[in-house]
């Protein structure tokens, strides 16, 4: 109820300023082509966790059957896909064909277990809807970004978004494409990983306590919030041609920004306000987190992404340095608050979440205020940066090894022979 009440808060919103919001434009995907559909299809394999094997293959044969039948429609009415992708809608009308069955032909568990499938599948794409219209919302709400405020405190990292937009540039269109796709697909990946999470669920009918889904919702209804609060563009824009007259200067990523006096700069209604806290790290970081606990090439795959998204954010100027180290902390801090949640609150998770919340506080007050400084002594702020972050993952790894090792099973001594 909290989810759906959400939602139709952020489609008044979206309606105030003439769009549409998540649940019109989820709607309109229903008939017309779908913005993502590598995501309706990746949600509808969550869905299916739920399923057994032959129901899974039913599943998987309607959604295919149904995006032929949209194919032929559209090549017969000569109706164009010109934005989004030609396939995706039969996996959402599977999606919500199981919400009908679960209503009208289960009962007990099984209706609430198939319902919590569909749950996931819808609220999964629901937060990619939600975060479309947030970003929309702060490119109305914020005409004036502090952009100058985090490059200039970006010095003190050693304006990580010009090094690697120049390695990125170097690599050619192979490279750039190539990041571009890690870039785009975060939560095709998201899934991979919970479809492990979840590989039990159709046998044990039950969901595990915590799981990756929670941690991206969760990412992606606080991080909106951030950016209203401290909105910031990015390089390619702030400092790039992308950026056009708004800009300060044509500077990305070539010429890295002068140390002036940072001051709040006008911007256009357009560029979403959606650099701090990095959200894509934030999201990479939680996949990298949870695939921790998966057999080795899921490891690698995770570790993969992470590095791989952290390129993207800093080779594409989307982001600057330090929105990344903010990501960090930020995901540290909501996976240790739902991990502590999941198993019941103590001392050590209030601390943990605590100091989590305090280190990412204190990083925006020194972005906002101590950016002179910052950029001024690199030496001594850069290196304080990363150890506040490295200090925030320490304490999560260090916290969340007890908490494992208080839940593992005690060990039963083995029977010994008795002499007769």
């Amino acid at each position: 109820m909290v989810a759906f009440g959400f939602l139709i808060a952020l489609e008044i919103a979206a309606r105030r300023y003439g769009l549409p919001g998540p649940i019109t434009t989820q709607a309109q995907e229903v008939v017309f082509a779908p913005k993502s559909g590598f995501l309706l299809y990746a949600s509808m394999a969550l869905m299916m966790v739920v399923l057994t094997w032959r129901q899974r293959f039913i599943a998987a044969g309607a959604a295919i059957g149904i995006d032929v039948t949209f194919l032929l429609v559209r090549w017969a009415t000569d109706a164009k896909v010109t934005d989004g992708h030609p396939f995706g809608n039969g996996a959402l009308w599977v999606i919500l064909g199981c919400a009908v069955i679960a209503v009208t032909r289960r009962t007990g568990r099984e209706r609430v277990l198939l319902l919590k499938g569909v749950g996931l599948a819808l609220l999964l794409v629901a937060g990619r809807k939600t975060g479309d219209t947030w970003l929309l919302i702060t490119s109305k709400t914020r005409p004036a970004v502090l952009d100058q405020y985090v490059a200039t405190a970006d010095h003190a990292l050693g304006n990580p978004s010009w090094l690697v937009g120049r390695m990125v540039t170097a690599t050619g269109p192979i490279g750039a494409r190539f990041l571009d796709y890690v870039y785009t697909q975060l939560a095709v990946a998201a899934v991979i990983v919970t479809l492990y999470q979840l590989r039990n669920v159709a046998i044990e009918r039950r969901f595990p306590g915590h799981h990756l889904v929670r941690t991206f919702l969760v990412i992606g209804l606080l991080g909106p919030a951030i950016y209203m609060i401290f909105p910031v563009v990015g390089p390619i824009f702030a400092y790039g041609a992308d950026g056009g007259h708004w800009a300060v200067a044509d500077l990305w990523p070539d010429t890295p920004p002068p140390v002036n006096i940072p001051h709040h700069m006008p911007f256009d209604e357009i560029t979403p306000r959606n650099c701090m806290p990095s959200l894509h790290t934030a999201w990479a970081t939680a996949i990298f987190i949870h695939s921790r606990k998966g057999p080795r090439i899921l490891q690698f795959a995770g570790a993969f992404w992470l590095i791989a998204t952290l390129g993207a954010t800093l080779g594409f100027g989307y982001h600057y340095g330090a929105d990344l180290v903010a990501g960090v902390v930020f995901t540290l801090t909501i996976e240790a608050a739902l991990r502590s949640l999941a198993r019941g609150w103590d001392r050590s998770g209030i601390q943990l979440v605590t100091y989590g919340a305090t280190v990412f506080a204190a990083l925006l007050v020194s972005y906002r205020y101590l950016p002179m400084e910052m950029a001024k002594h690199p030496w001594v702020f850069g290196p304080l940066l990363i150890l506040a972050a490295a200090s925030v993952v320490y304490g999560y790894v260090r916290t969340t090894k007890r908490w494992e090792s208080k839940a593992a099973p005690a060990r039963q001594p083995e029977p010994q022979p008795e002499l007769v």
